[in-house]
């Protein structure tokens, strides 16, 4: 749980009879609870607002399998876990409809960082390449599910990998992470499709897998630096 605005004068949390925290809420303060786990919570004069994620302890991501046997963290710091979650609040604000892939990696690093809040140090694990065969039918698996919401764990089982080593493996490879991947491809192909075709730019954002023309605009201009209109104009004057 994040506290996005606002707080508290008093906060007051406790588990198993133990006083785990005894201060105040502010912005940007970082909680986690793990699975099971239960907590007495005392506020005085709340006014705030927060963004909640909750993840499946089931889940076969990296980083994960680690917070069943975290302790409960309270008003913790972090600033990438903050950016993270209010980047996904901000994402579903707007009415769009995250990827799977997406949701996966920002569930996955934010499991990394609760762990390392609580000073838990792992030697890091060192993982080599994909394997030529593997990457291209990585590749050949996206190229045919473009306009799909192509989650990381599809992409380990054609790769024949567990999701944590392919993600690693793939960004080792690639550069980029599987889901940043996966969208660089997508606004590639809609370049292509922008100079080469008179395809409206809602249509070529239904074909790519965004979930709404919008959100093809503003990951298009983030990755760009422009719209797709300015884009086609600039590249294809004749449209």
């Amino acid at each position: 749980m994040l506290t996005e605005e606002g707080g508290t004068s008093h906060t007051s949390i406790r588990h198993e009879a133990r006083s785990l925290y005894d201060g105040m809420d502010r912005p940007g303060a970082l909680t986690f609870v793990p699975a099971g786990a239960e907590r007495l919570g005392f506020y005085r004069d709340v006014n705030l607002s927060y963004s909640a994620l909750w993840i499946d302890p089931d889940i076969g991501l990296p980083g994960c399998e680690r917070l069943r046997d975290l302790p409960i963290l309270v008003n913790k710091k972090d600033v990438v876990v903050a950016t993270l979650l209010s980047s996904l609040r901000d994402e579903m604000a707007l009415g769009h409809k995250p990827d799977s892939a997406y949701v996966e990696h920002l569930v996955a690093l934010v499991s990394l960082r609760v762990a390392n809040l609580n000073r838990e140090q792992h030697p890091p694990i060192r993982h080599g390449c994909l394997s030529r065969r593997a990457l291209g039918r990585v590749r050949a698996y996206i190229d045919a599910h473009m306009n799909s919401d192509i989650s990381l764990s599809e992409l380990a089982a054609v790769a024949g990998m567990a999701v944590d080593s392919f993600a690693r493996r793939f960004k080792a490879t690639t550069g980029l992470a599987p889901y940043a991947y996966v969208i660089e491809e997508r606004v590639r192909r809609a370049e292509m499709l922008l100079r080469e075709t008179g395809l409206s730019i809602g249509t070529i954002a239904f074909r790519l897998g965004f979930s709404s023309q919008s959100h093809f605009t503003t990951t298009f201009r983030r990755l760009r630096g422009m719209t797709p209109r300015v884009y086609r104009v600039n590249s294809s004057p004749e449209f």
